[in-house]
Order: C-alpha cells, then structure tokens, then sequence
C-alpha cells in the first residue's frame, strides 16, 4: 500500500503533457496522490495519459501556453474542476539546433516564445490560484540555461532565459507564500533529444561533451527527482545530481565552450554544410502542425 505523501489530494497542473518528461511526471504525480490537469497541443495523447490514470484523478485541456486568453480560461476551468490549484509545472517546450546563419527565422523565434512567453504566460494564468493555495510553481529549465553550447542558441537562450524569470518570480511572490523551483536536466531519453541526435553533426558536436555532460540519461530517475523537488517545494531542484556541482562553475564555462567550441566547430564545418532544421521531435512536429493551423482558443475535454 503506498504511503501517504505531501502530494495526496492535492492538484497539479502540467504543461506540454503529451509525452516526454510531462507525461512522465503527470503520472508519477498521480502515483503520488495528486489529482492532475494535463495541458497541452496533443489532446490524443493528452487524453490517452489522463484515461490510463486512476478515475476522477486526471483531465486535459489542449490549449497554446502563448496564447494568455487561453490559458487564463484554463487555469479557471481546472480551478472549476477540482477546486483548488497547488502545483504548476510549466514544462511545455520545444527545440531546434544548428547554426545561426541560415537557420530557420520561424523556429527560432517559436523556441523562444513557447520556453519563455509561454512560461510567463502560464505564471501569470495560475498566480492567482497558486496565491489562494500558497502553491508552488516549478519552472523547467535544462542544462542549457548554465552551458552556452553551439548550434543551439535559440534553446540555450530560452533555458536562460526562464531561469532568471523564475528567479526573479520567486522574490516576486515568495511573501505571498507561493514558493517557486528551477528544475535544471542535461540530455534526458526524450523525442526532442532523439529528434536532435537525428542530424549527425549535432549527434557528433554532443557526443564529444565533455564528461558527464555527453551522456543521454533515462527518463524515469530523472522525473522522479523532479517529484521529490516538487514534494519539497524546492527552489533548486536537479534532474541529475552531478548538476548541482556545475553551478559554481558557471562564470567560467562561457569563455571554456568559446575556446572549446571553436575547435569543434572547425571539425564539423563540413557536415554543418545547408544544415536549417526546424522544431525536433514529435512534440516539435506537433506545435508546429498546430502552429501552422492557427488553432483558436482553447478546446475542453
């Protein structure tokens, strides 16, 4: 039988739900005793998580986390469905890679609207949820916010760039009671990594990472992290715990990847050669296909 949590009966709100580390979460939430609203572009998958859930635990809404009126209706419909609000995790987020030059000027500019817009936007729809129930709200972020790597600027700025949003959110707001996290994951078994590791260049560019950092971890440890952080209410909280270590050396790692990534990218200039892709992984395909749709508002289900 399992034993009673700080989660039981409490209610989470996931973004990008669908799959990867948001599908991962929403159920070990679930295992934990939370009832949890799922949101998301995919409500097939959406829907296919919350069914498999305990009944009554689990419901989905397919919203754009940019867009604010939807999100706003969202955070008052889950409010409606169960109650309360006790933790939000805005992880909803996609990637591309490769080179500046000559990359794709629309999945740039929507890696940083959904990472970053789209976190905002989710604070502001929840705060005042959060504030009723002195909540916690659990930013992701990546590796990426603390490592500048080459042909990933746009990810890497968006990952910086929630950090410090989060970070000034929890001075914002902490002497309401509301607490807010940083989840930081290096590689993590998704379909965005895979996604990325389909372009050899990129492949070969991660893969010569310095240790531990060119590793590709397994998803289940590291959401379970991220649930003991979210039981915690952490501020800090690090997928995979050689993370911790990496922070004091975030000063110097800028002018070590430019020594670094000169060299690398001198060896991979050939295969870097018309190199322009657009959002990775099945998640990447599918904010894109929603994108292209201009679907409006946000869809109960």
């Amino acid at each position: 039988m399992r034993a009673g949590t700080h989660l039981d009966g409490r209610v989470a709100v996931v973004t990008g739900a669908a799959r990867g580390v948001g599908e991962s979460l929403a159920r070990k939430l679930a295992g934990r005793g939370a009832r949890v609203a799922l949101v998301g572009l995919e409500p097939d998958g959406m829907r296919r998580v919350a069914e498999s859930l305990p009944a009554g635990t689990a419901a989905h809404w397919h919203a754009d986390v940019t867009d604010q009126a939807a999100m706003t209706r969202v955070a008052a419909e889950v409010k409606d469905r169960f109650g309360r609000v006790d933790v939000v995790v805005a992880n909803a987020g996609v990637a591309t890679g490769g080179p500046l030059a000559g990359s794709d000027p629309a999945a740039w500019r929507r890696v940083v609207e959904v990472n970053l817009v789209g976190s905002a936007v989710t604070g502001r729809a929840f705060l005042p949820h959060l504030t009723e129930s002195r909540g916690y709200l659990l930013q992701i972020a990546s590796l990426a916010a603390i490592v500048p790597a080459p042909l990933m600027t746009a990810y890497c700025a968006s990952k910086a760039g929630v950090e410090a949003y989060a970070h000034c959110l929890r001075a914002e707001v902490g002497h309401t009671g509301v607490r807010v996290g940083v989840a930081y994951l290096s590689w993590t078994d998704t379909d965005m990594v895979r996604g990325a590791d389909e372009n050899e260049a990129m492949r070969a560019l991660r893969a010569r990472l310095p240790w531990p950092a060119s590793r590709t971890y397994p998803l289940g440890p590291a959401v379970d992290r991220l649930v003991d952080g979210i039981e915690r209410r952490s501020a800090h909280v690090y997928a995979q715990p050689w993370l911790r270590a990496v922070q004091p050396l975030r000063g110097a790692l800028p002018g070590l990847f430019a020594l670094g990534g000169a060299r690398e990218m001198r060896r991979a200039g050939p295969g870097l050669a018309g190199v322009r892709m657009g959002l990775v992984g099945a998640g990447g395909a599918a904010d894109a296909e929603a994108t292209a749709a201009r679907q409006p508002g946000t869809q109960r289900h």
